[in-house]
C-alpha cells in the first residue's frame, strides 16, 4: 500500500469512527451502510477535497448521501 492508498484508508476509518460515533451505532453497521450506498469509494475518489473537513460536516455529508441515495 503506497502512502496516498494509506492516507485514503485512514480517512476512512476516520469517518466511520465519527459516524459511529455521532449515530451511536457500531462501527461494524457503518460499515455496512458505507458498502450498500458507496460511500468509501466516493470519499477515496474525493480524498483530496474531503479530507480537509471537519467531523461534523463529514457527518453531515454521509448523512445527505445516503438519503439521497435511497431515493
Amino acid at each position: 500500500m503506497n502512502n496516498g492508498q494509506q492516507d485514503k484508508a485512514m480517512f476512512v476509518s476516520f469517518c466511520i469512527e465519527q459516524y459511529a460515533k455521532a449515530k451511536n451505532i457500531t462501527t461494524e453497521d457503518v460499515v455496512s451502510l458505507f458498502e450498500q450506498y458507496g460511500i468509501s469509494e466516493h470519499f477515496c475518489e474525493f480524498y483530496d477535497v474531503l479530507h480537509t473537513q471537519g467531523g461534523q460536516w463529514l457527518v453531515e455529508e454521509i448523512d445527505k448521501m445516503i438519503s439521497e441515495r435511497r431515493k
